[in-house]
């Protein structure tokens, strides 16, 4: 009989090593789990600890898992175009003006609307216009849409026969009399003609005896004509909104709104929304019974240039000195003789009620930032001039000219 056990004798330690080196398995976990250092699970513990490890890990790889799966199926829908909007649903929300250019063609027409997000794609915009167009082209113009337009209605708004179809006009602030007409003619197609020989009868829509243009009348903004109005009627409608404007800020006698649309008009010219308050009673202070600082003569380049027929800041001492050029402050008291462009309403607003302050010069001496230095004395604001030279030396040739 063989006896196999045989074959592993239990031997004592030699002397220096171990016990446990001899132990049988069993017998080993049982003694160290009582070793210092060990926690000493209990056998029901352990299984509990290691059923919370096959937990975690299989909840680990479960989301692992779920995350390639939808970065899969994103992907895929990606690749067939799935998660592309393919049309907006209904009329669409706001209002954009936009416009059609002589030529343009359904193609092309359909990209511009995509990119201004009028319709989601130029694709189904060009669908919907080839169902819906019956042999129809879409006009050159100015049309009033809405963003997110479906396809549908933005073809029905090209094609309604005119009634959304508007000519479309950004008049800037400080735009002079001649470059206000300039933008309507692009608007609207009207020859400048037309323009011109209004102006030359302002008294027509309402403007004071003293006024010999429509010059500062001309009220700037964002404006949508439709596409039947006539010079007089466009005219007629942004004469109107200055002096809605000049009456919302409490000035109603017509000499006065005269004057103040004349100060508003230099303040637009002189400086930054910001500092409108601040050249506003500079000019004030300027125009006072007791000014022995400057005599009554406001000084501005603008209103000199102005008169001149040109746009800069820089005057020899020759255009300075000159009295025959009626809007030449720096040689004539007082006010120009009218106004020099197209105030805004926060000029109107400053005009009519200038910030109370000791100033009598102003100069911006960084055109880029606007910024503007204001002083009571001649001696300081000659600083201040060296100072706007300064950076003027640092420009490019004709920055400051």
């Amino acid at each position: 009989m063989s006896h196999r056990h045989s074959e592993y004798p239990t031997a004592e330690p030699e002397p220096g090593q171990s016990s446990v080196e001899n132990l049988p398995v069993g017998r080993f976990f049982e003694e160290t789990s009582e070793l210092p250092g060990r926690t000493g699970l209990q056998p029901g513990e352990d299984k509990q600890r290691r059923r919370r490890r096959r937990t975690v890990v299989m909840l680990t790889v479960l989301v692992v898992f779920a995350g390639v799966v939808f970065g899969l199926i994103m992907f895929l829908r990606d690749l067939l175009g799935m998660n592309e909007v393919q049309d907006y649903e209904g009329a669409g929300n706001g209002t954009v003006a936009f416009t059609v250019a002589e030529g343009d063609g359904p193609l092309l027409i359909g990209g511009k609307l995509e990119s201004e997000d009028i319709v989601a794609t130029s694709k189904k915009f060009v669908d919907a216009f080839t169902a819906q167009s019956d042999g129809r082209e879409i006009q050159p113009g100015t049309y009033e849409m809405k963003y997110q337009m479906s396809s549908s209605a933005a073809v029905d708004a090209l094609l309604g026969d005119g009634e959304n179809q508007v000519h479309y006009a950004a008049v800037a602030r400080d735009l002079r009399q001649n470059e206000v007409f300039e933008v309507l003619n692009t608007s609207t197609r009207i020859p400048l003609s037309e323009f011109q020989a209004l102006a030359a009868s302002p008294q027509q829509f309402g403007l004071p005896a003293e006024a010999v243009s429509l010059e500062g009348y001309l009220h700037p903004g964002e404006y949508r004509f439709d596409v039947d109005k006539t010079a007089t009627e466009i005219i007629t409608e942004m004469v109107e909104n200055t002096f809605a404007q000049l009456e919302e800020a409490g000035i109603v006698d017509p000499a006065e709104q005269y004057r103040v649309l004349t100060k508003a008009s230099i303040i637009q010219a002189e400086a930054g929304e910001a500092d409108y308050g601040s050249v506003a009673g500079s000019i004030e202070n300027r125009l006072g019974p007791d000014n022995k600082e400057t005599s009554g003569l406001i000084q501005s380049d603008a209103t000199v240039t102005y008169g001149l027929g040109r746009k800069s800041y820089e005057l020899t001492p020759e255009e300075k000195d000159d009295k025959s050029n009626p809007y030449n402050t720096y040689a004539n008291p007082g006010l120009p003789v009218g106004p020099i462009g197209s105030p805004s309403r926060e000029a109107i607003d400053a005009a009519a009620n200038p910030d109370d302050v000791p100033y009598f010069y102003w100069v911006t001496v960084n055109l880029d930032t606007g910024e503007t230095k204001f002083s009571t004395t001649y001696a300081e604001h000659l600083e201040y001039v060296e100072e706007y030279q300064n950076w003027c030396s640092k420009q490019k040739p004709g920055r400051c000219g």
